[in-house]
């Protein structure tokens, strides 16, 4: 009895890895599942480096200006400068492992899924870590001399009464337009129980006669408020973190939202998304790893206000 001719659907071109295709596959479901999840990385600064431990953001004040009197000298006036430093995390990884025997049995593909769980996991854990700094920058002093620090908006009701949530908003949109920030590329995060609040709020902010093209009841959707673009994410703290990396600690308990200039916060990403496969004959089963470096920090705060109940 002849041997069977098996075709390896994983080799390029019948020859080499029996795996490659499949990692380019599960690659590219990890790099889908990040881009559809992750919503904060793209509104803030980021910096790619080759090599180090960090990197520099610097942070400029502004300068005066001044009349001239005839004859006198002009020789410049003096701007503040500052620089904030961001480091590098822990290598952030998102890790699963395949039993051979598990996915011989089972009968409905695993690999895919898993690869999107992973994507989805760093997407998240990002998105966690730059709010929380977001709102840790609303809450500093000014970074240069001279220049203006974060701002915290109290509304005892913000969570739970639309008409306080959007006043809020209106007084961060002030805020900010006070200490120059500004007024284009500004985002407002807000968990879905107060999404959904001006969803329902019946304010003309979501009435078709008034911003006809700002959302609808109907759709369950808002778009903006305040010049505010808005983003929904379970991301958004709102408990006491006294775990993971200092950086990340803060008592977030009263936090309701988080307006963001993208100048806020700076990203420093020192290897990218990647991702890995392997068999392990030791164990019988595959290895499947997503994987990042970076680190988050405050940049400017006065382009940061936090929306607070107390």
């Amino acid at each position: 009895m002849a041997n069977a001719t098996v075709s390896r659907i994983g080799q390029i071109n019948t020859a080499g890895d029996t795996q490659a295709l499949f990692l380019k596959k599960f690659s590219g479901e990890v790099l889908t599942a990040f881009a559809e999840n992750n919503v904060a990385l793209s509104r803030t600064m980021v910096r790619t480096i080759d090599s180090g431990k960090s990197a520099q953001f610097p942070v400029f004040g502004k300068g005066g200006a001044q009349y001239h009197t005839p004859g006198t000298e002009i020789v410049g006036t003096t701007v503040p400068h500052n620089e904030k430093i961001i480091s590098i995390d822990d290598l952030l990884i998102a890790d699963r492992f395949i039993a051979n025997i598990d996915e011989a049995m089972n009968h409905y593909d695993v690999r895919a899924p898993y690869s999107r769980d992973t994507g989805r996991a760093l997407a998240q854990a990002m998105d966690i870590n730059i709010l929380r700094v977001g709102i840790l920058n609303a809450r500093l002093t000014a970074a240069v001399s001279g220049g203006f620090g974060g701002t915290k908006i109290v509304s005892a009701n913000s969570k739970t009464v639309a008409a306080d949530l959007i006043a809020a908003c209106f007084a961060a949109a002030q805020a900010m337009d006070e200490k120059d920030v500004p007024d284009t590329d500004r985002y407002l995060y807000l968990k879905p129980q107060q999404y959904y609040l001006l969803v329902n709020s019946g304010h003309p902010l979501i009435n078709r006669d008034f911003t006809p093209d700002n959302g609808s009841v109907g759709e369950g959707v808002v778009y903006k408020v305040a010049g505010f673009t808005i983003v929904k994410t379970n991301n958004l703290p709102t408990t006491n973190i006294t775990t993971g990396p200092v950086q990340y600690q803060g008592n977030f308990s009263t936090t309701t939202a988080l307006a963001m200039h993208n100048t806020a916060v700076g990203t420093v990403k020192l290897l990218d998304l990647s991702t890995e496969m392997e068999y392990d004959i030791r164990r019988q089963g595959t290895l499947i790893v997503a994987k990042y470096a970076c680190g988050h920090g405050s940049l400017r705060p006065e382009a940061g206000v936090e929306i607070a109940t107390a």
